[in-house]
């Protein structure tokens, strides 16, 4: 279980063949052998620890799921160590569990040195999603300002654009999306219901 709250942007070193190297300073000093990092909002598991770097095998379904198949050598990604019981909550809960992968429409200039986001969710993830509810994309936290249909609205503080990958987003790109895991799991009872 993930909070949202990136700890380091590391930076893709090798992806082929189902795995994928990050180099990262943080992350890497007590991530074993069989830890959990979210990567980008994905949750995976270390199979190799080097002094600055982590390595993870990529499965099939993973490489379908997510924009980590798209990844290449330089290329930023979000990285979150799992949260411990005795951690503050300062996100929301965050499964790195991958729900689909939102198209980025625009990252425009807020004129306070923010920014406000607008990504189109895949297919039926609205459902899940509200105005001022929680939501992650590629692994961060945020909060939704405004939501018309499957388009969302995110306001961006500074903080957020510097010290995460989404500063770096432009119309076009793609990103991980992660509803809220409580709207999920009121969505499964209520559909239950109704048979």
């Amino acid at each position: 279980m993930f909070t949202g709250i990136v700890e380091e942007v590391g930076a893709v070193r090798r992806i082929r063949d189902g795995s994928l190297v990050v180099g990262c300073a943080t992350v890497s000093l007590d991530s074993g052998v069989g830890a959990s990092v979210a990567v980008s909002g994905t949750c995976l598991t270390v199979v190799e620890r080097g002094p600055d770097e982590l390595r993870f095998d990529l499965s099939p379904e993973t490489m379908s799921r997510t924009t980590l198949g798209s990844l290449g050598p330089g290329d930023r990604v979000n990285l979150e160590r799992p949260v411990s019981l005795a951690a503050r909550m300062g996100g929301h809960l965050v499964q790195g569990h991958v729900d689909g992968v939102a198209d980025v429409e625009a990252l425009d200039p807020d004129g306070a040195g923010g920014a406000v986001l607008r990504v189109r969710l895949p297919g039926g993830l609205d459902a899940g999603v509200v105005p001022k509810g929680s939501i992650a994309l590629d692994g961060v936290s945020l909060t939704v300002a405004s939501l018309d249909g499957d388009a969302i609205e995110i306001a961006l503080i500074p903080h957020t654009l510097a010290a995460t990958t989404l500063g770096e987003l432009r119309a076009g790109a793609r990103c991980n999306v992660e509803t809220d895991v409580i709207a999920k799991y009121v969505e499964r009872l209520i559909e239950r219901a109704q048979r």
